[in-house]
């Protein structure tokens, strides 16, 4: 591995193995989302407390200073929305040129395995990595399930990051599942987690982020967990401590609490 790219992994993977990454893409394909209406405000009091942001190259000029910012992941597929026809025909939106006019820690695409798409897909992490390669700037895989998670098991996800890995991905996203020791033994390279099933608690989101760190994970990749929580530094706070610090959803939920309610000690 070249000086350039182990520089930039370590950028994101933080020198105790694990990583926080903040992802606030969404709006590539679902326009303003809830709570990312207005990215600088959502993103501004979280970037403290985030390894890296996965943001698309808009959102990083208009949301972001240069002078203040953190290792980005740059999402460079897209074309699709939530309104047109498959969200998993997505293309390659922006260019390694641009990846390095930007100086980026990484770039990120969407992979759909499964759909009429696959092959398209991951043709086009082929060559993103072909690319990347070339300048020393690492690829993370998405194994995305467009609007069919709950259908979406340890044996098909375990399939698509394995795919992802041997194609020269070297960080994977993909999201938690039961059984996710399967996914994360089968997949050569470092796995980073996505949401996980829909869930209604704090401490439910914690439960599944400490199982999946415990099963071979070394971080996580959760937006809307974060940012649509009624408060969103306690959240990402408490998930940085389980990430970082090993601490236990108990221990997470205790310190969600207390900065809440303002009682944490700074």
């Amino acid at each position: 591995m070249d000086w350039g790219m182990k520089n930039r992994m370590a950028q994101l993977i933080q020198a105790d193995g694990h990583c926080l990454f903040l992802p606030v893409d969404h709006g590539y394909f679902q326009g303003p989302t809830r709570k990312l209406e207005e990215p600088r405000k959502t993103i501004e009091p979280l970037l403290p407390y985030t390894d890296a942001l996965f943001i698309t190259r808009g959102v990083l000029r208009s949301s972001v200073d240069p002078d203040h910012s953190k290792p980005i992941i740059l999402r460079v597929s897209g074309g699709t929305s939530m309104v047109g026809k498959d969200l998993a025909n997505e293309g390659i939106t922006t260019s390694m040129e641009e990846a390095i006019r930007l100086n980026v820690a990484a770039v990120g695409l969407s992979i759909f395995v499964g759909t009429d798409y696959e092959h398209e897909s991951l043709l086009n992490l082929a060559k993103l990595v072909d690319e990347g390669e070339k300048y020393g700037i690492p690829v993370m895989a998405v194994t995305a399930v467009g609007k069919e998670l709950e259908k979406r098991d340890a044996r098909f996800l375990a399939l698509s990051s394995r795919i992802a890995a041997e194609l020269g991905a070297r960080v994977v996203k993909t999201y938690w599942c039961e059984n996710f020791e399967k996914v994360v033994t089968g997949c050569p390279a470092p796995v980073v987690m996505a949401g996980g099933p829909q869930v209604d608690t704090e401490l439910e989101v914690f439960e599944f982020v400490h199982n999946g760190i415990q099963k071979g994970a070394i971080g996580v990749n959760l937006g809307r967990n974060i940012w649509q929580n009624d408060f969103p530094v306690a959240m990402i706070k408490a998930i940085r401590a389980i990430v970082h610090e090993n601490a236990t959803p108990k221990q997470a939920q205790e310190l969600y609490d207390s900065i809440k309610s303002g009682t944490a000690v700074s």
